[in-house]
């Protein structure tokens, strides 16, 4: 793992845990986003449009095996169900910004379904520039809902309200693969959600991104 990515990362998880360190834990995770979100962008200016699609561990086991532009879809498609849907209740950037359209994306899903050429399938359907708007837009009001956390509300759990909101969205495939996400995002409080969607799941998918890359 990247030395400074780690280093962000921890220090955030220990701030988060601490009503004193909260707001300052908020500040680091932030900063966390930033770096990694910089290099999302260097990948626009320095890849091709195919180099996006490209699967050169395509048989590897881990998330090397995907591609960059998955890679990018499934960080922000988790992130914006997350935020939007079970932190704050309210309508997904996805479909408020009507990028279903825009991206050209035959699936609302997270993608975690697809697999070896189902995977370059998918994403040679994707407007790249409208795909990076997503994800900026994604960014943004995820950081504005956490900014707007209290540390007392760290500790809720998601509501079944939610949880059923989620289920009926179909915005997770039914797929074994897929559909133990449903579960797995409901177990946890908020501060787990933000431990894990909204921090350490971009550096895991960016390092393998960043690796593809180094291959092509």
């Amino acid at each position: 793992m990247n030395k400074e990515w780690s280093e962000l990362n921890k220090t955030m998880q220990a701030q988060i845990k601490k009503k004193d360190t909260w707001l300052d834990g908020v500040d680091t995770l932030i900063s966390l986003r930033n770096q990694l979100m910089d290099t999302l962008l260097s990948f626009k200016d320095e890849l091709t449009r195919e180099d996006f699609d490209a699967l050169p561990y395509i048989n590897a086991d881990g998330y090397h095996s995907k591609n960059i532009a998955y890679s990018i879809w499934h960080i922000f498609r988790i992130e914006d169900i997350v935020a939007h849907t079970l932190v704050a209740g309210d309508e997904q950037v996805f479909f408020a910004g009507g990028f279903q359209r825009r991206i050209k994306s035959p699936i609302i899903t997270t993608g975690n379904e697809l697999i070896k050429e189902q995977i370059s399938d998918f994403t040679k359907q994707l407007d790249i520039d409208e795909l990076y708007a997503y994800i900026q837009e994604v960014k943004k009001s995820t950081e504005e809902i956490v900014r707007g956390l209290s540390y007392d509300m760290l500790k809720q759990k998601v509501s079944v309200d939610r949880k059923n909101s989620l289920i009926s969205q179909n915005v997770v495939s039914t797929d074994e693969e897929a559909y133990w996400l449903i579960d797995y995002w409901c177990g946890k409080d908020i501060r787990g959600l933000i431990q894990i969607p909204f921090s350490r799941h971009w550096i895991m998918h960016i390092e393998a991104s960043l690796r593809i890359k180094g291959k092509l």
